[in-house]
């Protein structure tokens, strides 16, 4: 697209500062420090579109949903635990804990497609090593404990005792944590946090804020205050992910990549790290998933 078409678009969404970026988190990018509609410019002149690995699908595993009573967080919290092809309830299986996206819940951490599906993914034709999921409500609270609502402890207390009763993610370091964007901030300081819990880690867009001042503009329900900020940075705490496998993958287009890089930056040795083509949409998220469930998979199915 030339220059100056961009430039006439640009004048006539000038007024569209209200839409959401399509795909999950999109209600925490509006105005968020970046042009009016600036994210359907970017997809109309091609900077969202990704490529989609080759992908297909066995019959997809068992599933069960509910909900329970979370001390943490102080309500009920839905639920969601699913398994593989040819696993079902009373497996013995690795385990990835999936954190979902800003205005999202337990039911759609990879956007509408159901987690049992998910992990019936074939990449390249090979089908995922087998592990269960699970996921609960965590709020739209970032991940980060709140007065009166702790996200967090809900996870490391609540939901991942209740799948260690039912056989997964039994033994060292074979638990994974996944996330995509909000989702993806919760999965790294979630790992961050709690190092002798998790064995490997995979965020997509990660929704990394630079400054307290920063995300409060954007999202005043973010962080308590910037005590809690400070506590909750996932770019200062990243050393403590040192030795566990970590893979992120963010869009050169997206509206976080400030922060990402700083997070990046941050990461021990060894992280791997795909900034590639993308904005913060489904395109750049379903394209990631596949091969950031296979990372998972090889470090926790070992």
């Amino acid at each position: 697209m030339s220059p100056s078409r961009r430039r006439v678009l640009g004048i006539g969404l000038a007024g569209l500062a209200g839409i959401a970026v399509a795909g999950a988190g999109g209600a925490e990018l509006v105005d968020h420090g970046v042009l009016p509609g600036k994210s359907l410019l970017d997809q109309i002149d091609g900077a969202c579109d990704v490529p989609m690995p080759p992908v297909t699908f066995a019959a997809a595993g068992p599933s069960r949903s509910g909900s329970f009573y979370s001390a943490a967080r102080r309500r009920r919290v839905g639920y969601t635990i699913a398994y593989p092809p040819g696993h079902g309830p009373g497996s013995r299986l690795p385990l990835i804990i999936g954190l979902h996206a800003y205005g999202g819940n337990y039911r759609y951490v990879f956007g509408p497609m159901p987690a049992a599906r998910a992990l019936a993914m074939r990449v390249h034709g090979r089908l995922l090593p087998p592990m269960a999921f699970a996921a609960a409500d965590g709020g739209g609270g970032y991940w980060n404990p709140h007065p009166g609502d702790d996200p967090m402890g809900m996870v490391i207390n609540e939901l991942i005792p209740m799948c260690q009763r039912l056989g997964l993610g039994l033994g060292t370091r074979r638990i994974g944590t996944f996330g995509i964007s909000m989702g993806g901030y919760g999965a790294i300081l979630l790992a961050e946090w709690h190092p002798e819990v998790f064995g490997a880690v995979a965020a997509i867009s990660p929704a990394i804020w630079t400054s307290y001042a920063q995300a409060r503009a954007v999202n005043p329900g973010a962080y308590a205050s910037a005590a809690a900020f400070a506590r909750a940075d996932a770019v200062t705490h990243a050393s403590a992910l040192a030795g566990m496998p970590v893979r992120v993958a963010s869009g050169l287009d997206d509206p976080f990549h400030p922060g990402v890089q700083a997070l990046v930056r941050a990461l021990p040795p060894g992280a791997v790290v795909d900034i590639s083509q993308g904005c913060h949409t489904s395109p750049f998220f379903h394209a990631q998933t596949p091969p950031s469930l296979a990372f998972l998979g090889a470090h926790l199915a070992r």
